[in-house]
């Protein structure tokens, strides 16, 4: 049985459609921070998933889709742990207490945790040099944190290092479920089929505590989280990741970090220091050079043994 190969052409598309998804996630982190004045990071983290709810079941019902399968149902379940709760709460609650742009860098590790998700959850086996070149990363990572923490390795470092575990689980299992199914369909189900454990966690964060002093900016904010951030990007994401395999395409979220500090210096206003840079870069190469380390082959799957036929006793 020889594996599955896939050509120039749909591997451009691929890469396209995952660096349109890093592009709609770049804005995340400036875009929480515009909302947190008014919402706390439980409505926030969790709340956006039940607008991007509404939406990703309003296009669900207009398109007819059915149920999926029960052999799904446990891939979806680990795309809404991942991607719909434990990601998006866990970045919400670190931006109440450090900036975007050192966010941004501690979580330039999520493609090397999406691809340890991929070499876990599926077939792909990445050579000695991306494992060195992610040791190295997160090396980088931990001094900068060390250095910015508060009083040290900080609770906002903890949450963030939540969020590498969370988002890598549900990036890898999202993407390898789009090979069964279309990658807007697998957040749209993600999004739905969480909303049991969403929406009650949303209505007591608001009852507790209450929007206050919601302005234009805000509302953009918590917006922008919830249907780029939260659906539209995932739409383009998935499928990119379907189309060139999670290990190749996490690549493209090496541009995140810097282009997260960007949005931030230039929306936030701001003062992007040397060390945020050079922590920055430095991660930068470190998970380029994981990501460009050449890979194993794939585990091919072996022929199933040929079919044995019955012997059947002779008459005497």
């Amino acid at each position: 049985m020889q594996p599955v190969t896939t050509s120039k052409s749909s591997n451009g598309v691929g890469l396209v459609l995952a660096g349109i998804g890093v592009l709609a996630f770049s804005l995340t982190f400036p875009a929480t921070q515009k909302a947190l004045p008014s919402f706390n990071a439980w409505t926030i983290g969790i709340g956006r998933a039940v607008i991007a709810a509404a939406v990703a079941g309003a296009c669900l019902m207009i398109k007819g889709v059915k149920l999926p399968e029960r052999r799904h149902m446990t891939s979806l379940v680990l795309v809404g742990v991942g991607v719909v709760a434990g990601y998006p709460i866990f970045t919400a609650l670190a931006l109440e207490h450090v900036t975007s742009a050192h966010a941004a860098v501690v979580t330039g590790l999520l493609p090397l945790a999406t691809a340890a998700c991929g070499r876990l959850l599926g077939n792909e086996r990445p050579s000695a040099l991306f494992w060195w070149a992610s040791a190295a990363g997160a090396a980088v990572i931990v001094a900068y944190s060390l250095r910015h923490g508060v009083g040290g390795f900080g609770l906002a470092d903890l949450f963030l290092i939540g969020s590498l575990v969370t988002g890598g689980l549900g990036y890898a299992e999202g993407g390898k479920l789009s090979k069964s199914m279309p990658g807007w369909q697998v957040i749209s189900w993600g999004l739905v089929l969480s909303l049991p454990l969403t929406l009650p966690i949303t209505v007591v964060s608001v009852v507790v505590s209450p929007p206050h002093d919601i302005g234009a900016q805000s509302l953009l904010g918590l917006g922008y989280v919830s249907l780029f951030s939260m659906f539209l990007g995932f739409c383009a994401w998935y499928p990119g990741l379907a189309r060139v395999g999670v290990t190749r395409g996490s690549q493209m979220q090496l541009l995140q970090p810097l282009l997260t500090v960007g949005w931030a210096a230039w929306l936030l206003g701001e003062s992007i220091d040397s060390w945020t840079l050079g922590a920055a870069v430095l991660v930068l190469v470190c998970v380029g050079l994981a990501q460009w380390a050449r890979l194993s082959t794939p585990a091919v799957a072996l022929p199933a043994p040929p079919e044995r036929t019955p012997v059947r006793a002779e008459r005497t």
